[in-house]
């Protein structure tokens, strides 16, 4: 048994080689039954640490054994086969009116990326091979059928305007925790997925729909209505998986994705649709990937720029097959051989609500603590100085509000929890900045007191959060570190010497009770400037 087996390694290449391990593995597991420590043990010897890695990257389910459709993505890898998806929700309309839509991309700005530059703390050149490798869209251009876009849709009870509902719904929080980082090709998409899935995958071939961290999903509101039409806007979280075996998973993680559609209410007609990732901050994607053959191995983060990805459609959607007055089915093109023009009605809008408010609403749902208006910061000083009130100002490596963020466990505490929500809003002016943004205030002399607000900031920053609060005049009065805070609270309230962050009995939450002190003790020594 062992001769043919040697013999059957030396006639295979090192992928086809781990491909018969892993099925000889599956099969003596369905065969024989047994315990899963045992079957554990022996996948390790046979396929070695990395080996039962991709293994389990593979095994969703973590039975040990691979299903057909487990072994799927390895089977069309090494045969180069992919076949037609079948995810269609429907049966394709022949009669149906058809979307073009155009990809636009630009691919990362390699310089942005913080620690990552080549060589820098020995990254190698193969970790980012994937992320170096996309450099445009998959699929520049794809025709969909306009009822596909149903899901944007509003449900019977969301009909008024900026009132939101989930399109997919966000299964995790901070008590359920979050997904594997060992994954490398997407569950196939259900329901309403199918569309978010489609339309990411014109930019690359491994969409997740839904994030590994909360909050996941998409969202949606109507901004405009009309008789016959919607404008629906949404926010979509999702990321991507740019790598594939033999190399480690690497995540790549916009922001957001954010956009609208103008669609008819019984979603036969598309009159507009755009998808973007937003731009304008200057960071705004977060990557992350392992760097061992475990879900505990080093997992090394960074954050960059990512100047374009948008979908578009060219125009309104137009029927597939053209009839004229008599029911006849007639050519697309006149006798010139010009496409046919079509001409749409002028859509009058009856009620509506600007795209920031609408932008803003799909925000709060996302994330509850956004019911504190978090303000541009110098824009947080200039209303304090005129409400004569504290500073509440975050100072963070990756955005507070959204996926490229270092703060998720800060904004999915104690920055939503009721009584942190109603001080906030009572007593201080919140802000949260990007480092690298302040640091390019504090070099810009054109204004010495924005300038000099910056460098008191950073003066007192260490990675990767610190909550700073503050005068209008930029004067620090209390601060504290993220990973200090986080360590006070882990631990027993009569283990903390500082009385500054002692625990209050009225709160059973220990982050929660701290986090109000922290605010509290910044009133109180702010207490004579308040008075003045």
């Amino acid at each position: 048994m062992f001769c043919i087996i040697a013999f059957i390694q030396s006639c295979l290449s090192s992928d086809l080689w781990f491909v018969f391990q892993c099925l000889l593995l599956s099969a003596s597991v369905a065969a024989d039954g047994g315990s899963t420590a045992f079957w554990a043990e022996l996948a390790l010897k046979s396929l070695g640490g990395e080996g039962l890695f991709l293994f389990s990257s593979l095994d969703t389910n973590n039975d040990l054994y691979l299903s057909p459709e487990e072994f799927k993505p390895i089977a069309e890898k090494l045969t180069g086969v992919t076949p037609v998806s079948d995810f269609e929700e429907d049966a394709p309309d022949p009669n149906g009116e058809t979307l073009s839509i155009v990809a636009k991309f630009q691919p990362l700005v390699m310089e942005t990326m913080t620690k990552s530059k080549d060589g820098f703390l020995g990254i190698s050149h193969v970790a980012l091979s994937g992320l170096r490798n996309w450099t445009a869209p998959v699929s520049p251009k794809s025709v969909l059928l306009a009822r596909q876009f149903k899901a944007f849709l509003p449900p019977k009870n969301k009909l008024d305007l900026g009132d939101p509902w989930w399109i997919i719904p966000s299964e995790l929080n901070i008590f359920t925790g979050y997904l594997s980082n060992n994954r490398f090709y997407p569950p196939p998409p259900k329901g309403k997925e199918i569309i978010i899935h489609r339309l990411l995958s014109m930019f690359h071939p491994r969409p997740f729909v839904k994030t590994r961290f909360a909050p996941q999903g998409s969202v949606a509101c109507i901004q405009a209505i009309s008789t016959y039409y919607y404008t629906i806007a949404f926010r979509i979280h999702a990321e991507f998986q740019l790598n594939e075996p033999p190399d480690f998973p690497f995540w790549f993680s916009p922001g957001q994705f954010t956009g609208y559609i103008v669609l008819s209410k019984d979603s036969s007609h598309v009159r507009e649709f755009k998808l973007f990732v937003p731009n304008k901050r200057s960071l705004n994607v977060d990557m992350e990937w392992l760097y061992g053959a475990s879900e505990g191995s080093n997992m090394e983060v960074d954050i960059g720029y990512l100047p374009q990805m948008e979908l578009e459609s060219t125009g309104p959607s137009v029927p597939s097959v053209i009839y004229d007055e008599n029911g006849n089915v007639i050519d697309s093109r006149d006798p010139s051989g010009e496409p046919i023009q079509f001409v749409f009605e002028e859509i009058t809008w009856q009620q509506e609500i600007p795209w920031e408010e609408a932008a803003q609403k799909l925000e709060v749902a996302m994330y509850p603590f956004k019911k504190v208006s978090y303000l541009p910061f110098t824009e947080a000083f200039e209303r304090a100085k005129a409400e004569k009130k504290l500073v509440h100002s975050i100072l963070l490596w990756g955005a507070l509000d959204d996926q490229s963020c270092s703060g998720r466990t800060l904004r999915e505490t104690v920055l939503e929890s009721s009584p942190i929500l109603t001080l906030l809003n009572e007593s201080f002016i919140s802000s949260w900045s990007l480092v690298k943004e302040l640091e390019e205030l504090q070099t810009n002399r054109e204004n010495e007191f924005y300038s000099k607000l910056a460098d008191l900031h950073l003066e007192k920053y260490n990675f990767p959060v610190e909550m700073i609060i503050c005068l209008p005049n930029g004067t620090v009065i209390h601060h504290i570190n993220a990973n200090y805070f986080l360590d006070i609270t882990s631990m027993k309230p009569e283990d903390v010497e500082s009385s500054i962050f002692s625990f209050s009995a009225n709160f059973d939450d220990p982050s929660t009770a701290t986090y109000l002190q922290f605010l509290k003790e910044g009133l109180q020594r702010a207490k004579a400037y308040l008075q003045n």
